[in-house]
C-alpha cells in the first residue's frame, strides 16, 4: 500500500488555484467546524501560536475526515520539527522566512527519505504510515510530500531567483506582512512599492515552474493577489474571524 495521495500538491502541479484559511485557535474541535467550511486547503498555524508538536498533531487528526487538505506551518526551518511534523501525518509543509538557496536546499533533504535526503526512517511507528499499515510509506512518501517556502523579507527576494532554481521546492509563498515591515511600510500591504514587488515575485515563482502563494485578509488584496497569479490563496485567519464577527454582533445589539 502506498503513501495517501496528496490533492494539494497535485493541484498546483496542474496549475490549478486552491482556496485555503489560516487555523490559529489550535483548539481541535474549532479545527474540524473548519473542516466542514468547503476550503480546499487549511494551514494548522505553528509559527504564531503556542503549539507544540502534540496540539498540531491532535489538528491533524482533527481533519483527517475533512474533504479540506490540511497543511502545517513550522515554527523555524529545523529539521528536528520537520521531521515530527511528518512523522505526525503532514503531507504538506510551509517553513517561514527563507531567505537562501543553501536554505531550501537543506529543506529539501529534510523533507525526503535516503538516499536523495535525511528524513529519519521511523515511519513503521508513525501515525504518517498509520503505525505500519502503510507497508510501502518509506518507498513512495516522498513523491507526496509537498514542500512550501516563505519568502518574506529583502534578502529572499533579493535571492529569490537562486531560492527558485532549487529542485524539490513545490510552492512559494510571500508574506505580505513581514516583507511590507522589512521594506519600511508596516502594515501597508497597498502601498505601491509593496505591492509592485509581490505582483513581480509571483511572476517570476510562476516562470520557475513552482506555484505562488499568499495570505491575504480583506477581500480587494485577495482579488489582487489572485488577478497576479497566486494560486494558493489563505484568505482569512480563523481568530480574525471568530473576533471581529464577535465584535461586529455586540455592537450591532449594544446600540
Amino acid at each position: 500500500m502506498p503513501a495517501p495521495h496528496n490533492p494539494f500538491k497535485a493541484a498546483i502541479r496542474n496549475g490549478e488555484t486552491v482556496i485555503g484559511c489560516w487555523l490559529s485557535l489550535g483548539d481541535p474541535l474549532a479545527t474540524e467546524i473548519a473542516g466542514t467550511a468547503g476550503f480546499d486547503w487549511l494551514l494548522i498555524d505553528g509559527e504564531h501560536t503556542p503549539y507544540d508538536i502534540s496540539r498540531m498533531r491532535m489538528q491533524l487528526m482533527a481533519l483527517q475526515a475533512s474533504d479540506s487538505h490540511a497543511a502545517v506551518r513550522v515554527p523555524t526551518g529545523e529539521t528536528w520539527i520537520i521531521k515530527q511534523v511528518l512523522d505526525a501525518g503532514a503531507q504538506t509543509v510551509l517553513v517561514p522566512m527563507v531567505e537562501t538557496a543553501e536554505q531550501a536546499r537543506q529543506l529539501v533533504h529534510d523533507v525526503r527519505y535516503p538516499p536523495t535526503g535525511g528524513r529519519g526512517v521511523g515511519y513503521s511507528g508513525a501515525r504518517c504510515s498509520r503505525f505500519g499499515a502503510i507497508t510501502d510509506y518509506g518507498q513512495t512518501a516522498d513523491d507526496q510530500i509537498c514542500l512550501l517556502i516563505q519568502v518574506e523579507n529583502r534578502a529572499g527576494i533579493s535571492n529569490l531567483d537562486d531560492i527558485l532554481a532549487v529542485d524539490g521546492i513545490d510552492g512559494v509563498f510571500i508574506g505580505p506582512a513581514d516583507l511590507s515591515a522589512d521594506m519600511g511600510h508596516m502594515g501597508n500591504l497597498t502601498h505601491p512599492e509593496v505591492q509592485a514587488t509581490i505582483k513581480d515575485a509571483f511572476a517570476r515563482i510562476e516562470a520557475a515552474g513552482k506555484a505562488p502563494g499568499v495570505l491575504a485578509t480583506t477581500d480587494a488584496f485577495t482579488q489582487d493577489c489572485l488577478d497576479w497569479g497566486a494560486r494558493f490563496v489563505a484568505t482569512g485567519i480563523d481568530l480574525l474571524i471568530l473576533a471581529n464577527q464577535m465584535r461586529t454582533l455586540a455592537q450591532k445589539w449594544k446600540r
